[in-house]
């Protein structure tokens, strides 16, 4: 099977998962809330969780199975060499800490701009992680598959192969932002999205962006889900300090 058709293939298939993951996510709802007896608000945190699981359980296989159908599929890059498994790891490593700095710097740029800083997306997956840690593994586990199969192989290799490096990384990183629905905050999300594309450039290997979006999501999720304690443990340490001075 040519490139372009199974790039074509899993798009339609990523995009399936996730409007298929509205119905699943109703009839879920129904049933925790009428048969479970749970409260609604409870409920839908069930349901959008445990149906964005079962998508993304069943869509991951398949779009790595797609990406076996021809060999030549990760060959988008015609010099270099590919990284070897180590210096992939550490490449993933840093483009973590990479993102995460791109993302603070995005974030002073929108806050200039006078955009109210923080994400409502992230907000809201924080309470349903909170209430139901099933999606946890979508957050941490299958975005970053699926997402850097889609935006960083798909999207930017294609456009790569055909313009350059910047182009292809500027609009696989703006079409990565519009995705999460949160447009005012555009750049928080380009930023990384960039980041991802150039170290997937810069090793040859996909892994590299899959672990850096892996430890991005992941810290993330942590610092969400434990905020309370961090903020806690912050008025502890302004206490310390008063006290000793």
């Amino acid at each position: 099977m040519k490139n372009w058709k199974i790039s074509i293939s899993i798009v339609l298939l990523y995009i399936a998962m996730q409007f298929g993951s509205i119905p699943v996510s109703k009839g879920l709802f129904t049933y925790f809330q009428d048969t479970a007896g749970m409260e609604k608000e409870d409920a839908a945190y069930y349901g959008f969780a445990w149906a964005l699981f079962i998508t993304n359980l069943i869509a991951a296989p398949i779009i790595l199975f797609m990406t076996t159908r021809n060999k030549r599929f990760w060959d988008i890059f015609k010099k270099g060499k590919k990284a070897t498994p180590w210096m992939t790891i550490l490449w993933g490593v840093l483009g973590f800490f990479m993102a995460m700095a791109g993302q603070m710097i995005a974030g002073i740029i929108e806050i200039a701009l006078g955009i109210t800083p923080g994400s409502e997306n992230t907000a809201l997956l924080s309470e349903v992680a909170k209430a139901t840690p099933i999606i946890i593994f979508s957050i941490v586990i299958f975005a970053p598959l699926l997402e850097e199969i889609v935006f960083r192989r798909v999207l930017f290799g294609g456009i790569y192969t055909k313009t350059n490096f910047w182009i292809a990384a500027i609009v696989s990183g703006i079409v990565f932002a519009a995705v999460h629905g949160e447009l005012e905050h555009l750049l928080t999300y380009t930023a990384p999205g960039m980041v991802f594309a150039f170290i997937y450039h810069h090793t040859k290997r996909i892994w590299t962006p899959m672990i850096a979006h892996l430890l991005m999501n992941g810290f993330v999720m942590i610092v969400q889900l434990n905020y309370e304690k961090l903020e806690q443990l912050q008025n502890m340490k302004q206490a310390v300090i008063y006290f000793l001075q």
